[in-house]
């Protein structure tokens, strides 16, 4: 399978190098330029079928011209000891739990794919990869886990001066982990930028093995591919009709998993997200990103440390919109009826939401009652663990679900007794001697 630039379908480069790559030259991100069918795989799982195990088969199906059956497979079960559930909350309405990783967030799976990948690919081909990410903190306390004793990989996690949360001591660099945290100064914004300032050098960036940890990565991406197949699996012989997905929109990620997922031959019918500034629903029903008033020839380069996934999905029905419309709805959600869906849905279901799974929940109560009538099924997704939302929970519902002592652990303060950085240079030094240095200072 071969990867292309949103920004030039004349490129073609094969996986390997597009998650190496991480960003195209021409500031746009790779995305599949062709279309796998995997129907022979998808057709034959059931609710038997593991979800490593249904990653092995289809990166495998995907990957075929570089890896090797047993490479797939070995990537995809180190990835993936902890599977999502699915349940079904009454009739043929479903959820699929995303969050049952090491840090509570669906963002644990697609990492831990890209960690897999890249750890048994590196020591295959030889190489090292060093990830440059910004963090609130859950990335960073996730990648705090899933690098240990990784051999050719290493991560400079860059926190807001006073943010640094949820690390192991044994995990940091100067203790022999593969974790080098920096404090920097400056907003949220500002530090974004120093990142995306630090792969503009591309030179820099290749000789270095500098990457990302989000969903800018498509292997990142791809790592929430299985969600798909996997929850379908689980629900094809409980219902004869149509089949949805409705889901938050997040940074539309998960949305881009999906439509690749039917791309490569799930049998789904539409997805359904509550609109935002960024996808909204026009006067005549179609589905409109807003960012595509602008050309992409004269838009700036894509932010390596903010995920890109609207131009991903520009880029997927091209000019196509009659498509789009009959695939993607995006729906108004006002804040009255997502605290209403929180509220029913625990009421009804005992199940407690976050924002993003209220409003998903908010869509199919007031728009898609039609599809119930035809026996249609949907299928919610939960992307974080509803603990992560206990302020919201207690003020809907008067009562917020348990932390599990896990992802309490990645909210512990720590303490680095390093100096703050503030500048691009002082970040592309720690970036550049992470692997000339035994002990980096």
């Amino acid at each position: 399978m071969q990867f292309t630039s949103t920004r030039n379908s004349n490129l073609k480069v094969s996986f390997s190098q597009a998650v190496r790559d991480c960003i195209p030259d021409d500031g746009g991100v790779f995305v599949p330029s062709s279309i796998e069918d995997m129907r022979r795989w998808i057709y034959y799982i059931d609710e038997t079928t593991s979800f490593a195990s249904i990653a092995g088969s289809l990166t495998s199906a995907l990957m075929h011209e570089e890896f090797s059956p047993i490479i797939c497979e070995t990537i995809a079960t180190a990835a993936f000891p902890v599977e999502p559930v699915v349940k079904q909350l009454g009739g043929s309405l479903f959820m699929t739990e995303m969050y049952h990783g090491f840090t509570g967030c669906h963002r644990d799976y697609g990492v831990s794919y890209l960690v897999s990948y890249l750890e048994t690919t590196l020591q295959l081909k030889g190489g090292k990869a060093v990830f440059l990410d910004f963090t609130h903190g859950g990335l960073g306390a996730l990648l705090s886990k899933i690098l240990k004793g990784k051999k050719n990989i290493k991560a400079v996690l860059v926190y807001q001066k006073g943010t640094v949360r949820g690390l192991d001591e044994e995990s940091l660099v100067w203790n022999g982990g593969n974790i080098y945290p920096v404090e920097m100064e400056g907003s949220e914004a500002e530090i974004k930028a120093a990142i995306s300032e630090v792969f503009a050098d591309r030179e820099f960036v290749q000789t270095n093995g500098l990457t990302v940890a989000n969903t800018t990565n498509v292997c990142r991406l791809l790592g929430q591919i299985f969600f798909f197949p996997y929850s379908f699996a689980q629900v094809k012989k409980k219902f004869n009709g149509e089949f949805y997905y409705a889901m938050g929109a997040g940074n539309y990620g998960s949305l881009m998993a999906g439509l690749y997922s039917w791309r490569f031959a799930l049998p789904v019918n539409g997805f359904y997200v509550p609109s935002t500034t960024a996808l909204a629903r026009s006067a005549n029903g179609s589905p409109v990103v807003l960012d595509s008033l602008v050309d992409l020839k004269v838009r700036g380069e894509t932010n390596p440390a903010v995920p890109a996934n609207l131009e991903r999905l520009e880029s997927f029905f091209g000019k196509n919109e009659m498509m789009m419309r009959n695939f993607i709805y995006p729906c108004d959600v006002s804040e009255e009826q997502r605290d209403a869906a929180a509220k029913e849905l625990y009421m009804k279901y005992g199940i407690f939401a976050d924002k993003e799974t209220a409003s998903a929940y908010a869509v199919v109560k007031e728009n898609c009652s039609e599809v119930f009538d035809e026996d249609g099924a949907f299928i919610l997704t939960a992307y974080n663990h509803p603990s992560l939302s206990s302020d919201y929970c207690r003020h809907v519902i008067g009562e917020a679900p348990e932390m599990p002592d896990e992802i309490k652990a990645s909210f512990v303060p720590v303490q680095l007794g390093r100096p703050v950085i503030a500048s691009v240079e002082e970040l592309k030094k720690i970036a550049g001697s992470l692997f000339n240095a035994a002990n980096p200072s």
